[in-house]
């Protein structure tokens, strides 16, 4: 199953999109925060065959959510009326940080967060893979 993975800002939003096995993310591109957002990202999940959507869930040192959350939330309850698929969150604690130490400050860091959000929660979704008894 493929997945996308969204990092939700207020003025830009990062997309991410895995391979069809669901084992790698990849970044896909940034797009701006507007009323069409929803129906260009359910475009996307049609284009890209995708099965569920993962989002950032914005939370706090203490683990608590920050302000922002109920935006993601509305977003993401709008976004499984519109394309009816399911959406999960994964933490998105330092991805954008994280995406900028790898590449710099640039325009594709959203979506490099993005990928770095939808990495995690394939990995925990995907057990590992038992390589014990494979050929070197």
């Amino acid at each position: 199953m493929k997945y996308l993975g969204i990092d939700y800002g207020t003025k830009r939003v990062g997309i991410a999109t895995s391979d069809d096995g669901g084992l790698m993310a990849f970044p896909l591109r940034v797009l701006f925060n507007s009323r069409s957002l929803p129906a260009h990202i359910a475009k996307i999940c049609r284009d890209e065959k995708v099965g569920t959507i993962v989002m950032g869930e914005s939370l706090n040192f203490e683990n608590k959510h920050n302000a922002i959350m109920k935006e993601i939330e509305i977003f993401a309850d709008g976004l499984k009326s519109i394309t009816g698929l399911p959406v999960v969150f994964m933490n998105e604690v330092l991805s954008s940080r994280e995406a900028m130490h790898l590449q710099g400050d640039n325009d594709q860091n959203d979506a490099s967060a993005a990928a770095i959000i939808l990495q995690s929660y394939l990995d925990k979704v995907n057990p590992p893979r038992d390589t014990s008894h494979e050929e070197v």
